[in-house]
């Protein structure tokens, strides 16, 4: 199902962000491990942080496609920009698709369009050893009120948020599988850092783990299950969006080495470099990562915007597979890309004051697989065939 639809105002708005203001503090923002805040700043300025929110509160009301195609511009020009936009999005599209009927998360929406207010996912925690669908931590009602703390093993940009989405056990008798996702506003919560971000790439993301401490209404409490959350909107987002923020990093890296094959072919007039023979290989490598991820997005958006908003589709055990196979494949062909462009420049692929320089793309890469563990999606694939049934 190939992706033939034409560029977006917003789109370009996103190329336009990503080359001048997200490229330029690149470097500056992974040396330093600092939030990428000029590019942050200048998406709020062209209200692509209400991108998702539907045009009837005032959202631009973009699906799926556009948003993978903002992904992968900014991707190419500064990988933490561009996941911490993805993160935010993914929380905007499970409160739009899960709460836009209810009153409060109406006006929440509203608001988040007026001031272009950052969402951080909290859905990490420790005790439950990586994984999502379990929590420690529990909705403690109180009347119309609640509480909620959690230790969470990284909160990526929560010192930078405006709001939080926090997962938790529905209750304080509930069991661990049995989840609730809350927002958590400003003024009701507290985040004590518990550690440092200093990793090898992805360094803007700034993603510590924090003790959360937090209070609010009840109705800040999404009516729907997380399980449903999760299969329906929060996982495809996930691995869509991720995916086309690394198709990003595999665009520039291979621009990175087609440039230095072509200076090396001006170089030395009428013959071939040897490297180029590589260059052509890698070039077909993107060009199927390419056409992959910009199917399986233009097939969730199609699904998503069904009557029954392919709920049926989405729920299913294939559909859970190819989600699945999408990040663990884009992850791990990301990082082969970027490794053959760096044989293609060779030292000046390696130097880090070169023009040509490979060493950032692959610090960021080597994220890819680790964000949710290929490890653990392999496991819960081989637990998932087992029980599909064949077509």
């Amino acid at each position: 199902m190939a992706n033939h639809v034409s560029e977006s105002r917003h789109v370009t708005a996103a190329k336009r962000i990503g080359k001048e203001v997200a490229a330029p503090n690149a470097r500056s923002v992974d040396r330093d491990s600092r939030f990428p805040r000029e590019a942050l700043d200048a998406l709020r300025e062209a209200r692509l942080l209400s991108a998702f929110v539907p045009k009837d509160l005032g959202g631009l009301g973009c699906g799926m496609i556009e948003l993978s195609q903002m992904c992968e511009a900014l991707g190419q020009h500064c990988s933490s920009t561009a996941m911490v936009f993805a993160m935010h999005q993914i929380q905007v599209a499970s409160i739009v698709r899960h709460a836009g009927s209810s009153g409060f998360f109406r006006n929440f929406l509203s608001e988040l369009v007026e001031k272009q207010n950052l969402i951080a996912s909290v859905t990490s925690e420790a005790g439950v050893g990586g994984e999502m669908r379990n929590s420690v931590c529990a909705v403690e009602s109180q009347g119309d009120r609640f509480k909620l703390d959690k230790d969470a093993t990284t909160i990526s940009y929560g010192a930078h948020a405006d709001e939080l989405l926090v997962t938790a056990r529905r209750s304080t008798d509930a069991p661990a599988n049995d989840q609730s996702l809350v927002l958590v506003r400003k003024a009701d919560y507290t985040l004590e850092v518990n550690g440092v971000w200093d990793t090898l790439g992805m360094r803007g993301t700034c993603s510590p783990p924090f003790k959360l401490r937090s209070t609010g209404r009840m109705d800040q409490v999404l009516e729907a299950g997380f399980a449903d959350i999760a299969a329906h909107t929060m996982v495809p987002f996930s691995h869509v969006l991720w995916a086309n923020c690394w198709l990003g990093i595999a665009t520039a890296a291979v621009s990175k080495a087609r440039a230095f094959v072509r200076s090396a072919a001006r170089a030395k007039p009428g013959t071939t470099p040897p490297s180029a023979l590589r260059l052509a290989e890698v070039a077909g490598m993107l060009q199927s990562l390419r056409a992959n991820v910009h199917d399986v997005a233009a097939e969730c958006e199609q699904l998503m915007s069904a009557p029954d908003a392919g709920t049926e589709v989405l729920s299913s055990i294939a559909f859970a597979l190819k989600m699945n196979n999408v990040k663990v494949s884009t992850s791990t062909t990301l990082a082969d890309i970027v490794q053959r462009c760096l044989l293609i420049c060779g030292i000046m692929g390696y130097k880090n004051d070169s023009k040509f320089s490979i060493g950032l793309y692959l610090r960021d890469a080597l994220s890819a697989a680790l964000m949710v563990n290929n490890d653990r999606i392999y496991a819960t694939n081989a637990s998932m065939l087992l029980v599909l049934k064949d077509d």
